[in-house]
């Protein structure tokens, strides 16, 4: 590149100036997070929310979201309705909110007390991003309606015939230029819905898949008991240490905040934050305030009735937090979230607000109720107890390793490469596959390490097992980050770890096994992007000196059509192979099909929702065997390729 010709053009004309909606569709990641399956989903949310907002000011109590064919959503409400008279610009206020950024009730002004939407963005930016939306308006005993295109007007705002009721349906179809895919995921925005009624007592969400005319989809959510309600939906494959659930609230000026919590006996905490309805998956001041509050009302209560001892250390956040499940939900009208997905609460007032309420209401809790008292503390101190375990089995570890000539693990094929950023880690099942994924590797920047058998079920472990078991140590080591409350992801020493087992029921095993330690012991390796699953070929498919790998059905028929150009007695000279381990490929075959970034497949492990995924991991790993009965119940018809 000659740096001095782009350096001699940059001028005024350089100088992009984005009008409207147009730095919308620029970068679109700015205001939804990326154009993936996530930043789809989104668009959904944010229209959704702007109905809560409704019922949150008390005027909306039924929510419905349909999945129409062509992916095209539909959400009503029985609200207000968008205002549609004349704004002081000119324009119809309703046509203001879907075309202009930052324009919404919900500045400080009369229309909203609380809202998740104080950005004022949601409507504009899913207009910008959708191939077209349609607005209808039942307000004033009159159906308004207006039409967009790609944030563009289409139709202007309409009056038309009389309306028996009030509240805005919003129909639209995202915009395929924009997103990488735009099939929506029923289970994806079921979560959300539930979650939602959770936090917004008494309000009714219905959403109906209506793709397929033949199976239509249809949940229904409304608690009456908020979040309590999403506590014991939280414990509901668990076994709860006490009942009921420990309900606190309290309020202060414009702001209130409401918790809910109860123990169970695993070895994980759940606590999911909210502000003004909007999940905070970073959490903020609410979340700290708590977990301080907490922290210090279990070790105050311990040292007044003896459960510590005069020379015992005081417990930690992360044992006093082991097996807790907690919903934080506050609404405050000045909300300052980071970034437009509202990743993070920053209010320093709501610390002190939460801190206080949980103080005092949980400490009056605690001395009413002294059974539940002594459950929470004793499993407190059985958790400090392996902690303490843990920490010396970590600190032999270390002794043990800086005493050797290499501190990493000796099975560790390691790579060349030290930036993280541009490395991988492959976890592969088995020596055999471990040594031909070794001689088929990129050594630059690909390193291996075999795992014989399986690991841990971390799912029914403390930590001080984690650091006694053998499958597990050697990756803990060699990713170099910690685990628990010790994790860094800033050490860790690879920016792709990619877990390479077989496509059979074992492998599935030993994937769920390393995913549940990841998600358990290192979640914000996951939530970082950093996990990966890959996808060796099921198929190879040869016609003479031809040969293609394929990882799913669709793409075998779909190579069999172009292998045989279509006709049926050349694509009966296809032989077709099914592997069944990794094992059975060589080192080309498992280069070329697996490890090669330019001809593989990785599937990126996600946590879209943390409640949602701490179920799976109850259901699949845990001790009860009848949750885990009903869900291969509900998918076993799902279920292909299963090796017996």
């Amino acid at each position: 590149m000659d740096n001095n010709i782009n350096n001699n053009n940059y001028n005024a004309d350089q100088i992009q100036v984005l009008e409207g909606l147009e730095a919308v569709r620029k970068r679109p990641g700015m205001y939804i997070g990326s154009t993936s399956a996530r930043g789809l989903h989104h668009l959904v949310y944010e229209i959704v929310d702007n109905a809560i907002d409704e019922a949150l000011a008390g005027f909306c109590n039924n929510i419905t979201v349909d999945i129409l064919p062509g992916d095209i959503i539909e959400v009503s409400d029985d609200g207000r309705g968008i205002p549609v008279d004349e704004h002081v610009t000119g324009v119809a206020a309703a046509e203001l909110v879907y075309t202009k950024l930052h324009a919404g009730g919900k500045f400080g002004g009369s229309g909203y007390k609380v809202s998740g939407g104080l950005h004022g963005v949601g409507a504009s930016v899913v207009n910008a991003l959708s191939e077209w939306i349609h607005v209808e308006i039942y307000r004033d005993g009159i159906i308004h309606t207006m039409r967009f295109s790609r944030g563009d007007r289409t139709q202007p705002l309409t009056a038309g015939g009389a309306a028996d009721k009030t509240g805005t349906k919003v129909s639209f179809k995202p915009d395929p230029d924009i997103f990488d895919e735009t099939e929506f995921d029923f289970e994806t925005l079921e979560t959300r819905m539930r979650e939602q009624a959770f936090i917004t007592a008494g309000l009714r969400i219905t959403l109906t898949d209506r793709r397929d005319p033949d199976d239509v989809k249809q949940s229904e959510f409304c608690y009456e008991g908020g979040i309590r309600s999403f506590v014991e939906y939280m414990n509901s494959n668990k076994n709860a240490l006490h009942e009921p659930v420990i309900y606190v609230s309290g309020g202060k000026d414009d702001m209130v905040a409401e918790v809910a919590l109860q123990y169970n006996d695993g070895y994980s905490e759940t606590i999911m934050s909210f502000a003004n309805n909007i999940r905070n998956i970073e959490g903020g001041m609410h979340e700290t305030g708590f977990k301080t509050a907490i922290t210090r009302v279990i070790n105050d209560y311990g040292r007044r009735f003896k459960f510590l001892k005069e020379e015992d250390k005081n417990l930690s956040g992360e044992d006093v937090r082991e097996g807790m499940a907690a919903v934080i939900s506050v609404k405050l009208t000045d909300a300052q979230f980071e970034g437009q997905t509202k990743t993070k609460l920053g209010n320093a007032e709501m610390r002190t607000l939460v801190e206080q309420v949980v103080s005092e209401k949980l400490t009056a809790f605690l001395e009413e109720n002294p059974a539940a008292a002594r459950a929470i503390l004793d499993k407190s101190v059985l958790a400090a107890r392996a902690r303490e375990a843990a920490r010396k089995a970590r600190e032999l570890t270390r002794r043990k390793t800086a005493l050797e000539s290499a501190a990493l693990p000796g099975k560790l094929s390691d790579c060349h490469e030290r930036d993280p950023a541009l490395t991988e880690l492959f976890l592969v099942e088995g020596d055999s596959a471990g040594g031909s994924a070794k001689s088929g590797r990129n050594s630059r920047f690909q390193a291996i390490l075999p795992m014989r058998g399986k690991t841990l079920n971390v799912e029914k472990a403390r930590v001080d097992k984690v650091y006694a078991n053998a499958q597990l140590m050697p990756i803990i080591t060699a990713l170099g980050a910690g685990i628990g409350e010790e994790f860094d992801l800033t050490k860790l020493r690879y920016g792709k770890i990619i877990i390479m087992a077989d496509a059979d029921v074992d492998g599935s095993h030993i994937r769920t096994l390393l995913l549940t330690f990841f998600f358990r012991f290192m979640r914000p390796m996951i939530e970082e992007g950093h996990v990966y699953i890959a996808q060796p070929p099921l198929y190879k498919l040869t016609r003479g000196k031809t040969m293609r790998y394929v990882v799913t059905e669709k793409e075998r028929e779909a190579a069999m059509l172009e292998m045989s150009g279509g006709d049926p007695a050349a694509m009966e000279r296809i032989q077709i192979t099914r592997n069944k381990g990794l094992g059975e490929m060589d080192a080309s075959e498992l280069r070329e099909t697996t490890m090669l970034p330019e001809n593989r497949t990785l599937l990126k492990v996600e946590v879209a929702d943390a409640a949602a995924a701490d179920q799976i991991f109850t259901i699949l790993m845990g001790d009860k065997v009848e949750p885990r009965k009903l869900y291969i119940e509900k998918h076993a018809k799902d279920v292909v390729n299963l090796d017996v």
